[in-house]
């Protein structure tokens, strides 16, 4: 049972979770009445020299390496503190956009170092949840005494800094991990105060039986995703097409706004080059079918919820929705066309995989670890710089003896034999220098220089561009 929240967020040199890497954590633990417990966490934590970040980050967040190299703690130190104080029994990770995002970084911060990249968010009655899609959803079916922002060009938007500001809430500087956390704090209060059985509900349903018994059954329901357009909210009516054929507690479903009749003359190989493609130009065909995890807590409801004034909010014609379930059901070999599209699709990510990436940093998901090996990754978390110098462990996995190298190299450099460092060195130039001009030394270096000729920074933008060039020059591979 439940017993506590914790709110934390990330800021971290770059967008993807594999490569870049968190340079602030920020947390705050919360009974279920959102009342603080404790002191915040806020922690820096060091950039190693392999890894260079990504200038247009470091110029949002104003958090360079240098910095994290002067105050803070090395990954490793970070990890023994969060598991020992953070990711306590009975405890609710919640963030603003964290399934998504924050998770993943954690998940693979906890496999660098061999920690279990999942446990610490499941087992012992830890659980998830996310802020964002609260948002969408409370936006789109109970908006009232809430005031709900809007972007720039007049679109509806979710945006934690802007639902601060229109509505008071504490936020004293956005893209600061722990001030987002007091204003994730914050909105989750007010939106628990206004629309408390909303609230309710949507913290009960982020378990995932409860999600799959809602939406495995062939019925119309209530879904709230940034995939759909912010003209209806981000909310749409949708229904289950098809299970996953091999990743169990995964589905697709399909947005009964869409009339499927153009769906039925497509086939598999059609599908999965629209299913599963990641960029569209303006006008270019998309299809009304996305993929929904029962573990990313969606933010789903019967249709039941949509009063009248849902229904004209979201422009929801309820006539036409039946129509369309209507059409999709005829098309009885549709979900066999998903499933063959999704084998597609990984047999090509299998064939690129091989050819384009040898990098266990990226391999998180190649499998899970065997008990023999989850008791040798033990031995490593346990083994001091000494210790650790002359560890000798047969892993099944050869994934482990890869991150080993590379885990005393980054968390614990002084215990490298000159063997090793030679290694270190080779890896360093490999990871940095490889593909002359398209390499990630030739890459950060020309953001650097083309984000220091635009004409509107400011002198601490110029600042941060000067300290990022420093930390490149420095961390060189001889």
């Amino acid at each position: 049972m439940a017993n506590s929240f914790y709110f934390y967020d990330l800021e971290t040199s770059g967008i993807n979770s594999r490569s870049s890497r968190i340079m602030q954590f920020g947390g705050q633990r919360t009974d279920l009445n959102i009342k603080p417990i404790g002191e915040p966490d806020n922690f820096l934590i060091k950039l190693t020299p392999d890894i260079l970040p990504e200038p247009d980050a470091i110029l949002i967040t104003g958090i360079t390496p240098q910095i994290t190299l002067q105050d803070g703690i090395r990954e490793v130190e970070f990890l023994k503190y969060f598991h020992q104080q953070i990711a306590l029994p009975d405890t609710i990770f919640v963030g603003f956009n964290s399934v998504r995002f924050d998770d993943e970084f954690v998940r693979n911060l906890n496999y660098r170092n061999f920690f279990d990249a999942y446990e610490w968010q499941w087992q012992q009655g830890r659980s998830k949840w996310d802020m964002l899609d609260v948002s969408r959803m409370t936006r789109a079916l109970r908006p009232d005494d809430i005031n709900w922002p809007f972007a720039s060009d007049g679109k509806p938007s979710n945006k934690l800094d802007l639902l601060a500001k229109v509505n008071n809430l504490v936020h004293d500087q956005a893209h600061d991990a722990l001030s987002d956390v007091n204003a994730t704090i914050e909105l989750a209060k007010l939106i628990k105060q206004k629309q408390p059985k909303l609230f309710s509900y949507l913290l009960n349903m982020r378990n995932k039986q409860k999600i799959e018994e809602l939406i495995s059954k062939p019925e119309a329901f209530v879904y709230s995703s940034g995939r759909y357009e912010s003209d209806y909210l981000k909310t749409t009516v949708a229904v289950c097409v098809a299970t996953h054929p091999t990743q169990k507690g995964t589905i697709f479903v399909y947005d009964l706004r869409h009339d499927p009749k153009n769906l039925a003359k497509k086939t598999a190989v059609e599908i999965a080059d629209l299913l599963f493609k990641y960029k569209f130009n303006e006008g270019e065909e998309r299809l009304p079918i996305k993929q929904m995890q029962f573990n990313h807590c969606p933010a789903v409801a019967p249709l039941s919820v949509l009063d009248e004034a849902s229904k004209e909010r979201l422009k929801l014609d309820m006539n036409i929705i039946e129509k369309n379930a209507k059409a999709l059901m005829a098309q009885s070999d549709l979900s066999n066309k998903i499933q063959e599209a999704v084998k597609i699709n990984e047999k090509t990510k299998q064939v690129s995989f091989i050819i384009d990436t040898t990098d266990v940093d990226s391999q998180l998901y190649d499998g899970f670890f065997n008990d023999s090996d989850k008791n040798k990754m033990r031995t490593v978390r346990a083994a001091d710089k000494n210790s650790l110098a002359d560890l000798n462990l047969d892993f099944a996995d050869s994934r482990l003896d890869k991150l080993l190298m590379l885990y005393k190299a980054r968390q614990y450099p002084e215990s490298l034999n000159p063997t090793e460092q030679t290694e270190w060195e080779k890896y360093r130039k490999i990871r940095l220098l490889q593909g002359d001009d398209q390499s990630s030394f030739a890459r950060y270096f020309k953001r650097i220089n083309e984000l220091s000729l635009k004409g509107d920074l400011t002198q601490d933008q110029i600042y941060l561009l000067e300290e990022l060039k420093l930390y490149g020059e420095s961390i060189a591979p001889m």
